[in-house]
């Protein structure tokens, strides 16, 4: 018989779009999954909000999302694909191990969780076990979630938090976010004392440690 041809894909491979933001990364795994004879990388974004569109354009079955990306977050991007594209399957990859990430990708409908510092045969497996209706997620990851605790900041005390991460006043925190001020006051003084930090920039920097925000 003869040798499949390396460029050989099976007719029914599997699609993935890449959201990352470092090119170079970016290409690298498009590069690397692309050499798996059963996966197709079919879309590269490099930012958060430009995934929901290229999921409903391009149809892929899983899409692999970084978190840290510009315009829109990827665990944000994944609550958005579990409304408006369920049958993609989201696997979250990033450099940053947080258990609070973890447990807001959960939230958000993800299917798996890794770190970049995996092999690409791992998480080339993990692309084809999602597929399966596994949630695949780095045990070390796990682990940490488990002992870390769910996060303590509400909806409300994450937003303040974030709105007030640029150094912005409490008059404009309570604009943006169209609350009183003493409103905001009372969410960071709560934020502040779940972190047991002394300010709210201390607070949004454990917030953002924990992978809270």
């Amino acid at each position: 018989m003869d040798e499949m041809p390396r460029d050989h894909r099976p007719a029914k491979s599997v699609r993935v779009l890449l959201a990352e933001d470092q090119g170079m990364m970016r290409g690298a795994l498009a590069l690397l999954l692309g050499m798996e004879p059963d996966i197709e990388v079919v879309a590269q974004v490099s930012a958060g909000d430009a995934i929901v569109d290229a999921v409903l354009t391009h149809r892929p079955h899983v899409a692999l999302l970084d978190i840290e990306l510009p315009g829109r977050s990827g665990l944000d991007a994944a609550a958005d694909l579990r409304d408006e594209a369920p049958d993609c399957r989201v696997l979250i990859l990033t450099t940053f191990g947080r258990p609070g990430y973890l447990r807001r990708a959960m939230d958000a409908g993800a299917a798996g969780f890794l770190v970049k510092d995996g092999p690409v045969e791992e998480l080339a497996s993990a692309i084809r076990r999602v597929l399966t209706g596994e949630t695949v997620v780095d045990p070390a990851l796990a682990a940490a979630a488990l002992s870390a605790g769910p996060n303590p900041l509400t909806a409300r005390e994450r937003d303040v938090l974030n709105a007030g991460a640029d150094g912005a006043t409490i008059a404009d925190i309570a604009r943006r976010l169209h609350l009183s001020e003493s409103t905001v006051r009372n969410y960071l003084s709560s934020a502040i004392g779940k972190t047991t930090t002394r300010n709210r920039m201390e607070a949004t920097r454990e917030a953002r440690r924990q992978g809270w925000l």
